[in-house]
């Protein structure tokens, strides 16, 4: 019989700490690594929150010398991903820690890349690029939702194109991920919705994603259940670290489930969309997810279903168009209950926008997973849905 090289999964994963705490634990990884001197990215609002210093302690008590690197954007810019790296090089770093959300852990990924290669980090565009294994990297996440601490992907911006560019491959996975709940406490209300919605995206996308497989699925399907039950009430009573624990929980299980399923058109059309407007992630994503369900589901009737019924939908006795109508019905309640109404005009997307829009969600490599085949003019049909 001879073997269909399709049906063949791989899943990769760093080495996770998970737990209240684990982020005080970062010197004994750095020290396993042998780190002479650790190069600490983040940004000033996690800087502000007070968690870098709670890295820093770490490290001086152990003796490790590190340098500070914060000048990161809440969308990564290439220029700030080749200072960080002059930073690196001029400091003789051997180690990267980065503690933040998406950004600066996309940050430090990239800064990785280009020492290892001594490139522009804008040549490593799309897929398997990477030749050379980059420095040790250490990641703890203080949001509840990119999952960059253990995924393949790298999302950079480049302000000059005005778009977002992807680098996958499964040497940028960290090699260790802290995932500390205690380290969310200090998001807003819409950090905290961006970032969650971001998360329940993940699992959609990963368990509809033509890479799914049964290790991917039970992750995303247990992500859908832990997000849907616990994001709402989290949004409600932002000091409840037991809800903080379960939100963390259902981000992880969809990072590793994305990570290795890979996404959708959700996810390639919000890099195009964040990339041109410089708008949150997770805020693209809210815009544009019941309009790309309801555009995917007959391609995957059975798969959606089952999405359907995991958060909470009883379909017995409905017709498949019923059971789509449910689902994006469930998605929009559950967008407005932690407090998203936005559509794309209100960012001021107005129809001539949409060519150019379609034609970069069109190249990135996210759309080649999705469930549905999909051309420019069905890309633009869906942004236009979501005006």
């Amino acid at each position: 019989m001879p073997h269909d090289i399709s049906m063949l999964r791989k899943f990769v994963t760093p080495e996770i700490i998970f737990g209240a705490g684990s982020r005080k634990t970062v010197a004994n990884y750095a020290s396993n690594f042998g780190a002479r001197k650790v190069l600490l990215v983040s940004d000033p609002g996690v800087q502000a929150a007070g968690w870098v210093t709670d890295v820093e302690h770490s490290l001086q008590e152990q003796g490790i010398d590190y340098v500070l690197f914060t000048q990161v954007s809440a969308n990564p810019r290439t220029e700030e991903v080749m200072h960080g790296a002059e930073v690196y090089r001029a400091a003789g770093c051997n180690v990267i820690v980065a503690i933040g959300g998406g950004s600066p852990m996309d940050c430090a990924k990239a800064i990785g890349i280009v020492v290892a290669h001594d490139r522009h980090i804008l040549t490593f565009e799309g897929v398997d690029t990477i030749r050379a294994p980059g420095p040790p990297l250490i990641c703890i996440p203080t949001t509840a939702g990119t999952s960059a601490d253990v995924s393949q992907f790298v999302i950079i911006s480049d302000q000059q194109e005005r778009v977002k560019f992807s680098i996958i491959s499964k040497a940028v996975v960290p090699d260790v991920s802290l995932i500390d709940p205690e380290t969310t406490m200090t998001m807003d209300a819409f950090l905290s919705a961006c970032t969650g919605v971001d998360a329940l995206v993940h699992a959609i996308e990963a368990f509809v994603s033509t890479g799914s497989g049964p290790m991917t699925d039970a992750h995303a399907l247990e992500a859908m259940r832990l997000l849907n039950s616990h994001l709402v009430p989290m949004i409600a009573n932002p000091q409840d670290v037991a809800l903080r624990e379960k939100v963390m929980l259902g981000s992880l299980q969809a990072g590793l489930a994305f990570s290795n399923a890979i996404l959708g058109a959700v996810h390639a059309m919000s890099h195009s969309l964040g990339g041109f407007l410089d708008l949150p992630h997770g805020l693209c994503n809210a815009i544009l997810v019941e309009h790309v369900v309801a555009f995917n589901f007959d391609a995957a009737p059975d798969r959606f279903k089952v999405i359907a019924e995991t958060l909470g939908i009883d379909t017995r006795g409905l017709t498949t168009p019923q059971v789509r109508q449910r689902l994006v019905q469930h998605l929009i309640e559950l967008k407005q209950a932690v407090g998203f109404q936005q559509t794309l005009s209100m960012h001021g997307v107005g129809t001539s926008d949409l060519p150019m829009l379609s034609l970069h969600a069109m190249d990135d490599p996210c759309i080649l997973t999705n469930p549905r085949e999909s051309n420019l003019r069905d890309v633009e049909v869906v942004y236009a849905e979501a005006l």
